[in-house]
């Protein structure tokens, strides 16, 4: 099995209903879910019937895909040989206008996490779920839970009511590297706000394939507003947003700022070079050529081996059988996307994988 002893820096259990929420609810919240008759927080980014929200053979007779630990053990942790895994639980707490209700979600979605999965399976890890609406409740949360060190990463979505490099948000990232936690970006969205710049689109299709925008605005306002400067040894994962766009991508941001770093004289380092250093994105979905040759070619005009993460989206279609790691890729970068850059992005990995 080539992708044995790999590290999985994507995959989404998914939370089977509210009722098996509410326990992890603080009697207050516990009450008011119930007497408001507060349905479900489904994210709308993967509706359930559509067939990219969960492969053929990946989909169970009943109930949500995802929602189950005994599948993903057999389909992703046995079926792909995996060291280890990162549980990014898509669940619609940024969609949520009131910021008291979206932590109490966050909370209970990681208590959730943290029972349900993380201690049933050893090979498991997780992302810590926020309330973006509230910096200030985004820490206390990253706060409560930092000490458990399953937790490896800080998640968010790709597009909410500011640009991710907005000072409003940097005290998320001051947390998440104190504590050494990556920041990773998810494609999503509040949507309250056109997932296209020029309006909301007709179909579903539309909104996915504007998600790699939506990741490729966030990692420029990122960028420019000056997070990596501030923020060092911040390591940021785009999730989900495909990669074969990053060449032309820093090409084009590194020629304007060239010509307009006189505006943000704190970038004071090409950007490409920021990006190689800080960044990661993870291998699915590969929106690459289908030639061999031409797939490989993208990866070296990226200008780095450690910039790819590998991950498989369970239970998400992204690809069929086994085929997760694209056939072109040497043996020895395969490694690295494998095991070796997840482990230096992720510092919290090296205590529990060799």
């Amino acid at each position: 099995m080539r992708t044995a002893g790999a590290i999985d820096c994507d995959i989404h259990p998914a939370v089977p209903s509210l009722k098996a929420l509410l326990p992890y609810f603080d009697d207050h919240w516990r009450d008011m879910l119930v007497h408001r008759g507060v349905h479900d927080l489904d994210t709308v980014a993967y509706p359930l019937r559509v067939p990219l929200s969960a492969r053929p053979d990946w989909r169970p007779a009943a109930g949500k895909p995802g929602a189950d630990l005994d599948q993903l053990r057999t389909q992703a942790l046995d079926g792909f040989g995996l060291s280890a895994a990162i549980c990014n639980v898509l669940y619609g707490v940024t969609v949520l206008f009131s910021e008291d209700m979206a932590a109490a979600y966050a909370r209970a979605v990681n208590d959730w996490l943290a029972a349900e999965w993380l201690d049933r399976d050893p090979r498991l890890r997780g992302s810590i779920v926020v309330p973006i609406q509230n910096a200030e409740l985004a820490v206390e949360e990253i706060e409560r839970r930092a000490a458990d060190r399953r937790f490896v990463q800080v998640l968010l979505p790709a597009m909410h009511d500011l640009p991710l490099g907005r000072r409003a948000h940097w005290p998320i990232y001051a947390a998440a590297e104190r504590h050494g936690l990556a920041i990773g970006i998810h494609a999503g969205s509040a949507y309250r706000h056109p997932v296209t710049p020029v309006g909301w689109p007709s179909y579903y299709t539309e909104d996915y394939a504007a998600q790699a925008a939506g990741l490729q605005t966030s990692l420029t306002s990122l960028v420019c507003e000056g997070v990596f400067g501030r923020f060092p040894n911040l390591r940021v994962v785009l999730i989900e947003s495909g990669f074969t766009w990053l060449p032309a991508y820093m090409w084009r941001l590194h020629k304007y700022w060239r010509g307009l770093r006189m505006e943000i004289p704190w970038v004071d380092r090409p950007p490409p070079e920021i990006i190689r250093h800080q960044v990661r994105l993870t291998l699915q979905p590969v929106d690459g050529p289908p030639n061999e040759a031409d797939l490989m070619r993208v990866i070296e005009q990226m200008g780095s081996e450690e910039l790819l993460l590998f991950s498989t989206d369970w239970p998400h279609w992204q690809f069929d059988g086994d085929g997760a790691l694209p056939p072109a890729l040497p043996e020895a970068l395969a490694r690295r996307i494998m095991l070796d850059n997840p482990r230096a992005t992720y510092a919290r990995l090296q205590e529990c994988v060799a």
